[in-house]
């Protein structure tokens, strides 16, 4: 990264970088297609496909994963 730029965003206030963050990701999302992905993403996904494939009946749906998560947030102290 070019240090001028890196000494710009230092003296954004939190608010400022993340709003920034937001618009640096959505020019990514415009054209995912040129986002490198790791090959241990690669990996990884094909790996969570097959098991998938393997064992179908073993999903768990959206709103069950979010409600335990929620629960247990809820424990935090």
């Amino acid at each position: 990264m070019n240090a001028a730029i890196a000494k710009e965003v230092a003296v954004l206030s939190p608010d400022q970088r993340i709003e920034l963050i937001g618009e640096i990701w959505n020019t990514l999302a415009a054209t995912p297609e040129t986002v490198p992905v790791p090959e241990s993403h690669r990996v990884e996904l094909a790996r969570r496909v097959e098991a998938h494939r393997a064992a179908p009946d073993e999903l768990i749906p959206w709103e069950q994963v979010e409600a335990q998560i929620d629960e247990q947030l809820r424990k935090r102290p």
